[in-house]
């Protein structure tokens, strides 16, 4: 009786542990999202150059790699938003370069609308189903090596006077796809409490928005770019 009672008191814990990480995760991921929207704005105001929106990706690595050491301290939240809020900074070049084309105002909110229904609908279905994508596991981490391969691809090929638009088109596609399963493993082990950390699961969460955000920007641009 008492291993029964110690069973039930564990799956009751474990239970209760897992719906304080999701409503950390997503308290702090909408915390992030409206700061990374509104050092996004102070961007297009201030309007540094292309190379800043580059720089924010590379300088985002390092951070990334601290979070994840860091990601047990206090140091952790104060590291979320610094992360979080360059990121968004970055995008400021970005966004002008979009809002500078014909109907540029039209593709961003088109891309941030297509981005928040994919967001929305992928987490809903994930929740109301409660079905266990940690399957996918290692066909994401082959999918962000192709990515990986085919980004390092699109910033050598020029320097050799070799332009593809088709393979620039091609890899934002496949960057949509890889963030789309991104979303549904990491809902996925939130729900299903793999995650023990919330810091982590709010960065996995917006890096799959970020990126789903600025490749659909791209898609939609170039779509509607006569």
């Amino acid at each position: 009786m008492d291993k029964v009672q110690n069973v039930g008191y564990r799956s009751e814990e474990s239970v209760l542990r897992t719906n304080k990480v999701i409503r950390q995760t997503y308290m702090l991921l909408a915390m992030t999202m409206v700061f990374s929207a509104v050092t996004a704005l102070i961007s297009t105001i201030i309007n540094p150059p292309f190379l800043f929106y580059i720089g924010s990706v590379l300088v985002s690595f390092g951070l990334l790699f601290v979070l994840n050491r860091k990601q047990n301290s206090a140091a952790a939240l104060p590291l979320v938003f610094a992360f979080t809020g360059l990121l968004g900074f970055g995008l400021g070049p970005l966004l002008n370069h979009y809002l500078a084309m014909q109907g540029g105002g039209q593709i961003v909110v088109t891309a941030l609308g297509m981005t928040g229904l994919t967001f929305v609908g992928l987490s809903a279905y994930v929740m109301t189903s409660k079905r266990d994508f940690s399957f996918m596991g290692g066909f994401l981490a082959t999918g962000a090596i192709v990515m990986l391969i085919a980004m390092v691809a699109l910033l050598v090929l020029p320097l050799f006077g070799i332009h593809m638009p088709a393979l620039h088109l091609a890899f934002s596609a496949l960057v949509v796809l890889l963030m789309a399963g991104f979303i549904l493993y990491d809902t996925s082990n939130i729900i299903n409490g793999h995650y023990q950390n919330y810091i982590m699961a709010t960065v996995s969460l917006y890096l799959s928005i970020y990126n789903l955000f600025v490749h659909l920007l791209h898609l939609v641009g170039v779509l509607s770019n006569d």
